[in-house]
């Protein structure tokens, strides 16, 4: 059970300012658009606020802990910032992302986030497929 606490923590933290955002600023979390409207000009100190908690997570986690979980990293460095490129391309032609629409939408009852969040989890569960079937 403790293997999941992290993540548990790191869940509740990720909802916990999410709402202190829309409840402080009337915005919604979405990592997509707090970082458009930062490279914007846009609201500068609570977009910067929101990056660097985002970028502290690792350094809070060592802190917690002791040292980051291992991984292993089985793409290279170019496929890496191409997949994230492509991410950051889906979620200007999604207007919005993951936490965006799965985190705020869906508790907001949005019926498009509901089908954005769809669409995110049914391409994850064929590209995941697809990638163990081409390994």
């Amino acid at each position: 059970m403790t293997t999941y606490l992290p993540s548990l923590a790191g869940g509740m933290l990720l909802g916990l300012s999410a709402v202190l955002l829309f409840i402080a600023n009337g915005r919604i979390a979405g990592i997509s658009g707090i970082f458009g409207r930062l490279l914007s000009g846009h609201n500068m100190a609570t977009n910067m606020a929101f990056v660097i908690g985002l970028i502290s997570g690792p350094f809070l986690y060592v802190a917690a802990y002791g040292k980051l979980p291992s991984m292993i990293m089985l793409a290279s460095w170019p496929v890496v910032l191409l997949a994230g490129l492509l991410v950051g391309i889906g979620t200007r032609l999604g207007s919005g992302c993951t936490s965006g629409h799965g985190i705020m939408g869906l508790a907001r009852f949005s019926k498009r986030s509901f089908a954005a969040t769809l669409v995110f989890l049914v391409a994850g569960m064929i590209t995941a497929t697809l990638a163990g079937v081409f390994r």
